[in-house]
């Protein structure tokens, strides 16, 4: 596994305190870390009285150019009224230790202590978790999807990952094997249901044919998705990928295969009225869970030397959670053979 990252978890309050005054931007003293595994984030009270965003990206994952592009599909979508939480437009600065990025400028590149710390602030942007058992509000949300889709098929990424599912689950259970996490005994069971399931993902895609690709949020779960008074917005574009329209709605739906059928009818009553939906991406659904449960196995294994991932994710890594991987892969290989 990677070892850790000194720099990276040395971003005490004080230094967080110090990169935003160093891009002119005063705190009042006042932070609260909010729950991010994969980045640093904080929300930080300014002396004006106003709040701010501050996410310190974590090395190694993303390019600059990811990183920008990132930043440019959140301003587009902000500048066509879609509702997202896009980065703060720096100014200059006098700092010798801070180099921005952009244009506009969105990313800082911070100098401190002989570390390197890349980083964007956003405005504080509060909600709720929706509440999906409301026929509107799947509406809703889907109208919003649609919207924010309209948007992400006028151009494709140059930079971001172009998602390819059966390659991307290869790599990960390639990951998973070079890293040799999985418990000696639950191995072979592991390894041969996964690859089942891998085979399966492929040959989905496979039968699908030409893919239409589009920019993505690429990780749309509840917990990016928040409600406020005027409807929903989402937060988080750290997963923004190009990929089919799918990806962006299936992880809003759940329960059983009526249930999700069902759910999934609203959200699209809402999406097109704003984006066309083509009816045998619903087939991609569970070949899209199985990729995700494997890459979700490989980031938490690439991860486990960064302390905050064993106190949170206590069960990885046991024999009792390989042989639920076990199991689940092979539920997986029997919901796309029923699909």
């Amino acid at each position: 596994m990677k070892a850790p990252l000194p720099g990276y978890l040395e971003l005490t309050p004080a230094r967080v305190l110090d990169a935003l005054d160093a891009v002119g931007l005063r705190p009042d003293g006042r932070l609260l870390q909010l729950n991010s595994y994969e980045n640093r984030v904080h929300q930080v009270f300014l002396e004006d009285g106003s709040a701010v965003v501050t996410k310190f990206y974590r090395p190694g994952r993303w390019s600059d150019a990811q990183i920008l592009e990132e930043h440019a599909f959140a301003l587009e979508l902000a500048a066509a009224e879609v509702p997202v939480v896009a980065p703060i437009v720096l100014h200059g600065s006098a700092a010798a230790d801070v180099t921005l990025l952009g244009d506009p400028p969105t990313l800082v590149r911070w100098h401190c202590a002989g570390d390197v710390h890349r980083f964007s602030v956003s405005p504080r942007c509060a909600g709720r978790e929706p509440e999906l058992d409301q026929a509107d509000t799947l509406r809703r949300i889907g109208r919003f999807i649609g919207r924010l889709h309209a948007v992400g098929r006028i151009r494709a990424f140059a930079h971001r990952h172009h998602m390819n599912p059966g390659h991307d689950a290869q790599a990960a259970l390639q990951r998973l094997q070079d890293l040799g996490v999985v418990t000696d005994a639950e191995e072979p069971a592991w390894l041969a249901w996964a690859q089942r399931a891998i085979d399966g993902i492929a040959a989905a895609f496979e039968r699908h044919g030409q893919l239409a690709s589009l920019r993505l949020h690429g990780d749309c779960h509840l917990g990016n998705v928040l409600w406020r008074a005027e409807g929903p917005h989402v937060v988080d574009l750290d997963d923004a990928c190009m990929g089919p329209a799918v990806q962006d709605l299936w992880m809003l739906v759940s329960g059983d295969a009526d249930s999700l059928s069902a759910q999934l009818n609203l959200l699209l009553e809402g999406y097109e009225e704003w984006s066309d939906f083509d009816p045998a991406e619903r087939r991609l659904i569970e070949p899209l869970r199985t990729l995700r449960m494997l890459r979700h196995a490989a980031w938490l294994a690439e991860r486990w030397a960064d302390p905050a991932f064993p106190s949170a994710f206590p069960y990885f890594g046991t024999a009792a959670y390989w042989s639920e991987q076990t199991t689940q892969m092979r539920e997986q290989v029997e919901a796309m053979s029923a699909g």
